[in-house]
């Protein structure tokens, strides 16, 4: 059983990562992410694998593995939240060096990591974004995740094409604050052209998985 606090959000948002806890109390508004292949229950609701919701004023009962992201709504001024994280996040071109990315007002926080799970929030500061339709995560060093996005602040979207090739857009998923999209691979950790839009300017929490269960490169 633990609560582990991690920092890559700090001094923005709080982000606990649960293994195993019997109850686990929210009092304020807090997002709640399943990464368990078990249900999880939140009173008359259940999560799958990979959903979330904003949970409030209730118990959570037998959290085998999630993450609760708690302060994202303390924010009466959202411009100047944000201002404070432009000034602080790198933009994610000069962490990651994708071409695609390359004068895009994308900035990223720093990583952590948990065993085969990594974490990492991005601030999408420009409407439209045009971070660009990608397949692959090549950030990872090689080795695809299964990879989901969820929604901090702001709203957003994520966009699905046929080709690479806005055009071929076939799926687009509307991402408000606690949302998770749904998870795109398939059993083989195949990915179609995506990429994830801007509708405000946004913040969204990253999640990246290696089913291999080695550890990730920090």
């Amino acid at each position: 059983m633990s609560v582990t606090t991690l920092d890559f959000s700090e001094p923005f948002f709080t982000v606990k990562y649960v293994t195993d806890e019997k109850n686990i109390l929210i009092n304020e508004k807090t997002i709640v992410l399943n990464l368990s292949e078990q249900p999880l229950r939140i009173e008359s609701q259940t999560l799958s694998t990979f959903q979330s919701v904003i949970a409030l004023n209730t118990v959570i009962p037998n959290m085998e593995k999630g993450v609760l992201v708690e302060r994202f709504a303390s924010y009466d001024d959202e411009p100047a939240l944000l201002d404070a994280v432009r000034k602080l996040w790198p933009l994610a071109y000069e962490i990651r060096k994708e071409e695609r990315l390359k004068g895009v007002g994308h900035y990223m926080s720093p990583k952590s990591a948990i065993g085969n799970i990594q974490f990492s929030m991005y601030f999408a500061s420009s409407v439209p974004l045009n971070v660009g339709l990608h397949k692959h995560h090549v950030h990872l060093g090689g080795e695809e995740p299964q990879e989901i996005h969820t929604q901090i602040v702001g709203l957003g979207k994520m966009q699905q094409c046929t080709e690479k090739d806005l055009s071929t857009l076939y799926v687009e998923e509307l991402m408000a604050p606690g949302t998770t999209h749904k998870p795109m691979f398939d059993d083989a950790l195949n990915y179609p052209w995506h990429q994830y839009e801007t509708i405000t300017p946004s913040i969204f929490m990253a999640i990246e998985v290696l089913t291999s269960g080695n550890d990730i490169p920090r």
